[in-house]
């Protein structure tokens, strides 16, 4: 058999074999997308993940948006908890990075009373965000919020966590595009693994 024939057979293996659990990943988070608020039936809890905050300490314009999803949901009556999971440490200069607390300080702003937010300073990522809503927070049924570009992903990680869970998308409109076009071009590894996570133990 010709080396190029050879070679491109072993390609068309590899695209394979990225391709289909990336489209199984995707795919079962698609069928969990909500449209709208209107569509999300009540559940055990809104799910908020962090996505960094500004030198000041406040969320970003990306966190903003996931809090604002979640106090629609809750003014909605969807929920009455809202789980609020993000990265919480002491920096090397001894300053604090907190993002469920900065989180919490913004959505009381909106409006959301205190008692329902539950911070969880351990949702070091996705995947660690909907086990820890599962296993520590004793969650069985979720509406999660994030961009709608990083929702689908979250929702499989979130149903392989044992989440009933379902998901609500806010823009990932982005002033710089570049950045946004990565962030979208690397959910496909994410995804790839997201889907290979349980075959090796993860």
């Amino acid at each position: 058999m010709p080396t190029v024939k050879i070679a491109l057979i072993v390609l068309a293996v590899l695209a394979l074999a990225f391709a289909v659990p990336v489209a199984w990943v995707q795919g079962v988070g698609q069928s969990r997308v909500r449209a709208s608020v209107q569509g999300v039936e009540k559940v055990d809890a809104i799910v908020v993940l962090g996505a960094g905050l500004r030198e000041d300490g406040t969320p970003s314009t990306f966190l903003r948006r996931r809090v604002d999803g979640a106090v629609a949901l809750y003014e909605a009556g969807v929920a009455q908890t809202v789980i609020l999971s993000g990265d919480a440490h002491t920096r090397a200069d001894g300053t604090r990075y907190d993002e469920p607390a900065s989180m919490r300080d913004y959505a009381v702003s909106q409006g959301v009373p205190e008692d329902v937010l539950v911070l969880d300073g351990e949702g070091f990522n996705t995947t660690a965000t909907c086990r820890r809503a599962h296993d520590v927070f004793g969650v069985r049924s979720a509406v999660v919020v994030t961009q709608d570009y990083h929702l689908r992903r979250t929702l499989y990680s979130c149903v392989e966590a044992g989440l009933d869970a379902v998901g609500l998308g806010v823009s990932a409109t982005s002033v710089l595009p570049l950045k946004s076009a990565w962030w979208h071009v690397r959910e496909l590894p994410a995804s790839w693994k997201a889907a290979v996570r349980p075959l090796v133990g993860a």
